[in-house]
């Protein structure tokens, strides 16, 4: 994420990790959370769910910074956003 200014204290403080849960069989394939996401972590699977769709996988899980926004654009509830 490219940030407009540099936080005073970036070099002392990190982001805690965050861990991205899909839930597949809830998934129908919209895309949004792909779309989406700021950081690119998210792409569309070549693989299918049991009803059909293709749902998306985490491709760069280190680069997530939880902002739970991917949450937040899914109509399904079907991906969430958890600590490690």
């Amino acid at each position: 994420m490219k940030m407009w200014r540099k936080p005073l204290d970036l070099d002392e403080k990190s982001l805690p990790p965050a861990e991205i849960y899909i839930i597949e069989s809830r998934c129908k394939g919209c895309g949004l959370c792909v779309e989406f996401c700021p950081r690119g972590v998210l792409k569309m699977s070549d693989e299918f769910n049991r009803k059909g769709y293709h749902p998306p996988f985490v491709e760069e899980p280190s680069a997530c910074v939880g902002c739970h926004f991917c949450e937040e654009v899914c109509p399904e509830f079907a991906i969430f956003i958890g600590d490690q």
